[in-house]
């Protein structure tokens, strides 16, 4: 066994000083949790991360991926019969006219519109139930095998469920997709109607909206689902993602917040942007 001499000691010392801290696991409020790396897939929490629970908008991440794999998003789509009919969260879409495909799934994960997740499933697989089997075939073929989805936006069904854990395994497919990449990390995002009308779409996500190393993803929620959040960040080189499931209004930001600071070894106070939302 080596000698530790002072100057060892001293090395260590420097060493161990230029390594980021990191605070004491922090305690989620939510039923629900996952904090893992989005580069090496290593765990770092979990609490009930394999229990089966519905996840509301959170899984239009895995609506998003499929359309976004499937390519032509400067191409257009014709809005269907199905979009108005979704509730209760939309931007009002009319049967009939066209969109880029671009511009409806840039919408949805900002604003997470149920009408146009209803317009980019029927567009991408000619009707929900068919787009459903391609969500169910995707998500087994990430590793989420303890899920079931029979709609594009969450919208309540009893058989439809996810667990926190095949969240993470959507979620880091999600994170490695570049042109969604960029869209979960937009704070707003100007929708223009098919008449030309414009609106100022703001995040749903209000972690992103509150601290700069936040780059994204996505919220849910539902009266059955609670409130939902899968959130992502970077910093010095590293990547996390949060997955928060079952949580409460009062708690869902603070819950995957703290996982975020937890992961990234920092104190999220230094990173409070002007005018974000506490």
């Amino acid at each position: 066994m080596p000698i530790l001499t002072p100057r060892i000691l001293l090395a260590i010392a420097i060493l161990l000083a230029a390594l980021p801290a990191r605070s004491a696991v922090p305690v989620v409020y939510g039923k629900s949790a996952i904090l893992f790396d989005a580069n090496t897939g290593e765990v770092l929490y979990k609490k009930n991360e394999t229990m089966r629970t519905p996840i509301a908008s959170t899984q239009k991440l895995l609506t998003s991926l499929i359309i976004a794999k499937s390519g032509n998003l400067q191409g257009s789509l014709t809005v269907p019969a199905e979009a108005p009919l979704q509730e209760p969260t939309k931007l009002g879409l009319k049967v009939g006219d066209r969109y880029s495909r671009l511009n409806i799934l840039t919408s949805l994960l900002v604003k997470s519109a149920n009408d146009n997740a209803a317009a980019l499933a029927v567009d991408n697989a000619g009707s929900i139930p068919a787009f459903a089997a391609k969500m169910n075939a995707e998500a087994r073929r990430l590793g989420a095998k303890n899920s079931n989805f029979v709609n594009p936006n969450g919208l309540p069904n009893p058989a439809q469920y996810s667990t926190a854990r095949d969240l993470a395994c959507i979620a880091r497919a999600v994170y490695r997709n570049p042109t969604l990449r960029d869209i979960i990390d937009r704070r707003t995002y100007v929708f223009t109607y098919a008449n030309g009308k414009t609106t100022l779409l703001t995040n749903t996500n209000r972690v992103l909206r509150s601290y700069s190393f936040c780059n994204g993803m996505k919220t849910g929620y539902t009266e059955i689902a609670g409130h939902c959040l899968v959130a992502s960040g970077a910093y010095g080189g590293r990547d996390m993602i949060a997955v928060v499931l079952k949580s409460d209004k009062a708690h869902v930001w603070d819950d995957a917040a703290k996982l975020l600071e937890y992961g990234l070894g920092i104190d999220r106070q230094q990173f409070v942007l002007k005018g974000g939302d506490s």
